[in-house]
C-alpha cells in the first residue's frame, strides 16, 4: 500500500495511557500531521484492518505502545509484516529490554524507550516518512529543536 499523497501524513497513535497518547498525538498534530488515536490494541487492529479497504486512505505511519490490552504492539507489528505491509512503525515502551528491541528491529520497527524527549519522536517520524516515501509527505512537518513547549513525557 502506498502512503498518502497529501502534504500531511496520516498517522495513528495507540497507547492505553490516555495522557501519553494525547501528548504524542498533539505533538504530531503540531507538525501538521493528521493523527487518529486508539486506546488499546483491539482498536488499533480495527483501524489498521479498515485501512486495507480500497475506499479507505491507508496509514502512513503507526506509533504504538508495546504493552496494551487486546493486542501488543509487537503482535500487531508481526501481523502487519505477515500481510506484507511496509507501513513504518514506531514502538514505544517503558520496558526496552534486549528481547523486545531485537524483535522490533527484526520486524523493521523503531523502538523508543519511555520516557523520551518528544523532539526525538518527532524526528523519528519525519525520518521514517522520508525513508518510506520520497513524496513531500513531511513538507509541513518541521521539527523546531528550539521549541520550548516540548518536554519529556
Amino acid at each position: 500500500m502506498e502512503p498518502s499523497t497529501n502534504a500531511a501524513a496520516r498517522l495513528i497513535v495507540a497507547d492505553d495511557d490516555d495522557e501519553m497518547r494525547r501528548l504524542v498525538a498533539e505533538a504530531l498534530r503540531r507538525d501538521g500531521h493528521r493523527v487518529a488515536e486508539a486506546r488499546d490494541g483491539a482498536l488499533l487492529l480495527a483501524s489498521i484492518a479498515e485501512s486495507f479497504d480500497d475506499e479507505c486512505e491507508p496509514w502512513d505511519l503507526i506509533v504504538s505502545d508495546v504493552r496494551m490490552p487486546g493486542f501488543s504492539g509487537l503482535d500487531l507489528l508481526a501481523a502487519l509484516r505477515a500481510s506484507e505491509s511496509q507501513t513504518p512503525v514506531i514502538l514505544m515502551t517503558a520496558f526496552p529490554d534486549q528481547l523486545t528491541r531485537v524483535k522490533a528491529e527484526h520486524l523493521g520497527a523503531t523502538l523508543i524507550g519511555k520516557p523520551f524527549d518528544v523532539k526525538d519522536l518527532r524526528t523519528a517520524v519525519i525520518r521514517l516518512l522520508r525513508h518510506h516515501d520520497d513524496s513531500p509527505l513531511v513538507a509541513n512537518a518541521q521539527v523546531d529543536v528550539e521549541d520550548a513547549g516540548d518536554s519529556d513525557p
